[in-house]
């Protein structure tokens, strides 16, 4: 997230809140692709983390795409740390340094991979001179969280200092992983729901077929997808599968009273982020906020409240889906092209529902816990999640064709889903690639990962 939100209108009751989710609704005519992945710089001479401040660190790296761009600086308290652009993309640092492109709202995956290349593209160019390469993986594999920088973003000081009350790895999520995620619209509150529940469903297959952290600390961790798995141990008030998205009668309301029962980590009044961590919302709407008494919340508080949860999907102004490790570009616009085809085509929706409905909760959460470990291999249902995975990339593909939005060569969507249907075809997500890898030509070493696991 480049920057918060900045709109200062007050909140005064729950039914604003309400329809706040609610104003996100589009009609199907209107659906776009927000695309964002988050990427681990390091410097080539060394395979070294790469710190903020120096005149070849991340500041120049942003510094130096401002002016290829032209895109806006963003600062925090004299730091740049982000960039805006004229129709909407935006890059942002996660705390560690990730390098991330928030995609602007595109029509489709062939313009989602194109946004991609041109940043990549732009990225290498401002990064090569400085000796900066970008790491394809879910998870950095050779630093410790002590070896890894912190950017000066001020939420995230406050964060930080909140995540060891409330989970054991919250500080490995915030410095060490980076995703994917791909952002898509609903028409109504039943469409929302519909889409909710498919998309928190399938995300544990989702995180199976993109695996891509088996290392930490500069060997094998014992996970496909580590990162998902840190995400367990994170903040058990704010993530997880959202069990009452299934109940009956799940709606913008139901999450909104989530919203309200998760502790807040920070208000923000003109620059200056204020600590009020494990305070509640309901406290800031009646004034009555310890830290902050006869403060009120405003519709910029309520955004950025809703910006610090963190389940497996999250709700916005859209739906976000949050269970993959990032991989190169190929997986990346795979990932659009999966949640697409599901999610953006009525028959498609349905045919993800009935793939689903028979799951319980329990299963839900045994999959959430067992996919980061065992990945395709893992099962639900009685089934395989490699053949999940398998059914449901042919609804996918149904969906995208369905859709038949084609490229200047006349392909449609469907041609991003073959990287997934080959780790399916193989039984072998690309955690389980890189690791025969490093058993084998890369002599039980991480360190050739920075030039075979780099953009």
């Amino acid at each position: 997230m480049a920057r918060d939100t900045s709109d200062t209108t007050p909140l005064t009751t729950r039914a604003e809140l309400i329809a706040w989710f609610a104003a996100g609704e589009k009609p199907g005519s209107r659906f776009s692709i927000g695309t964002e992945h988050e990427k681990i710089p390091f410097y080539r001479d060394g395979n070294r983390p790469v710190p903020y401040e120096g005149e070849n660190g991340i500041r120049a790296l942003l510094e130096g795409l401002k002016e290829r761009t032209g895109w806006e600086g963003i600062e925090d308290a004299g730091h740049i740390i982000g960039l805006a652009g004229a129709e909407g993309g935006a890059i942002s640092l996660e705390p560690g340094g990730q390098f991330e492109l928030s995609g602007a709202p595109l029509p489709d995956v062939h313009h989602t991979l194109a946004e991609l290349n041109t940043h990549l593209e732009a990225a290498a160019a401002v990064a090569k001179p400085l000796g900066i390469g970008f790491l394809d993986l879910g998870m950095s594999p050779k630093w410790t969280r002590d070896q890894t920088p912190i950017m000066p973003k001020s939420r995230y000081r406050i964060m930080a200092a909140y995540m060891p009350k409330v989970g054991t790895l919250g500080l490995d999520m915030m410095l060490r992983t980076a995703t994917v995620q791909v952002n898509l619209d609903f028409c109504s509150e039943a469409d929302m729901a519909a889409k909710m529940r498919v998309a928190l469903a399938l995300q544990p297959v989702a995180t199976a077929l993109f695996a891509n952290s088996p290392f930490t600390d500069g060997r094998p961790n014992g996970y496909l997808s580590r990162r998902s798995e840190i995400w367990r141990h994170t903040d058990p008030d704010r993530t997880g599968m959202l069990p009452q998205a299934f109940t009956e009668g799940f709606g913008y309301e139901t999450y909104v009273d989530w919203l309200l029962d998760m502790p807040m980590y920070f208000v923000k009044r003109g620059e200056t982020y204020h600590d009020v961590s494990g305070a509640s919302f309901r406290d800031l709407m009646a004034g009555r906020l310890a830290a902050m008494p006869g403060e009120y919340a405003t519709v910029s508080d309520w955004a950025n409240h809703a910006s610090t949860a963190f389940p497996e999907v999250r709700l916005k102004r859209f739906i976000e889906m949050r269970g993959a490790d990032v991989g190169g570009p190929a997986m990346i616009a795979a990932q659009a092209a999966f949640w697409v085809g599901l999610l953006y085509d009525a028959r498609a929706l349905s045919d993800g529902s009935d793939l689903v409905k028979e799951w319980s909760a329990a299963d839900r959460e045994s999959l959430r816990a067992t996919a980061p470990r065992l990945g395709l291999a893992a099962s639900i249902g009685g089934r395989s999640v490699g053949a999940v995975a398998a059914e449901a990339l042919a609804i996918a593909r149904r969906g995208l064709t369905a859709r038949a939005r084609r490229d200047g060569n006349g392909r449609d969507e469907a041609i991003y889903l073959q990287p997934l249907e080959a780790i399916v075809a193989a039984g072998r997500s690309l955690a389980e690639e890189r690791l025969a890898k490093f058993e084998s030509e890369w002599h039980r070493s991480v360190e050739p990962a920075f030039e075979t696991c780099a953009f």
